[in-house]
């Protein structure tokens, strides 16, 4: 697909069942795993290099009471992805046309800079094989028309996937019905501080996306936009400099002759 696509992520639908990630393991030919149930539901206490898409079961204390924040923690496929910025190894990390970030593990060196320059914290490092790993939004099944698989096993409809212009009008049109049902606060999670992202979230309150385990603003680290953006350029300055110093000083003095040795 050469259109961008998007993940839609309705909050306010999620049940916590767990199928997304199931599916998720079992497509991606990876181990099931289970966490050390440390007083919550989660399958895992977080992402792993053998675990890409996790429920965050965020508890919530209102009105005396307690809720669940349900969230999708994955990867977010940013219009401006932190992790390619990083990346200095050519071809480990691309951007496809349709705008799924992916992970090209031949070419990792193991590094581990994408890690710091994403905003979100997804990449995970295996130690055993010095390479990085994530979500890649089942590039190979959108490649052949068909929807990732945690979309295709929801049982709520929680997750959608289509063009991103079109996911993002029933973003709106559904935070618009929650505006109806009392949720004044209720909105689409976009971030702009990193060109947009790819999976987009429905909120039933979108003012404290930390409560669902969300960066407010999340931005590509200055550190990463310094190295790949004037350092870079300032290094690159210098190493041409120095060759064309050196080629000009060959042009006016000539290649350097030896001293003939005393008798």
């Amino acid at each position: 697909m050469t259109q961008t696509v998007v993940k839609l992520i309705d909050t306010t639908l999620c049940i916590g069942c767990k199928a997304c990630e199931v599916a998720c393991q079992e497509w991606n030919d990876q181990e099931f795993t289970l966490g050390t149930f440390g007083g919550t539901y989660q399958t895992m206490p977080d992402l792993a290099p053998n675990f890409w898409n996790l429920i965050k079961f965020n508890e919530r204390e209102t009105d005396g009471g307690l809720s669940w924040l349900m969230s999708k923690y994955q990867c977010m496929h940013c219009g401006d992805p932190g992790c390619l910025r990083a990346c200095p190894a050519p071809g480990a990390i691309v951007q496809a046309k349709n705008g799924i970030v992916d992970f090209v593990s031949d070419h990792c060196i193991g590094c581990g800079y994408c890690i710091t320059g994403c905003p979100f914290d997804v990449p995970r490092l295996l130690p055993e094989s010095k390479k990085v790993y994530k979500c890649t939004l089942c590039s190979d099944r959108v490649a052949v028309g068909l929807e990732p698989a945690c979309i295709k096993s929801c049982p709520t409809n929680c997750l959608t996937f289509g063009e991103r212009t079109e996911m993002l009008r029933v973003a709106e049109t559904r935070a618009g019905v929650l505006k109806q049902d009392g949720h004044a606060q209720a909105g689409v999670y976009n971030p702009v501080g990193v060109g947009g992202t790819n999976v987009l979230y429905v909120l039933k309150d979108a003012s404290d996306p930390a409560a669902y385990g969300l960066p407010a603003d999340p931005t590509i680290p200055l550190s990463v936009r310094l190295w790949k953006g004037p350092v870079k350029w300032l290094g690159t300055m210098l190493f041409a400099g120095g060759v064309l110093g050196s080629f000009f000083h060959y042009l006016k003095f000539g290649p350097k002759e030896e001293e003939a040795p005393e008798e």
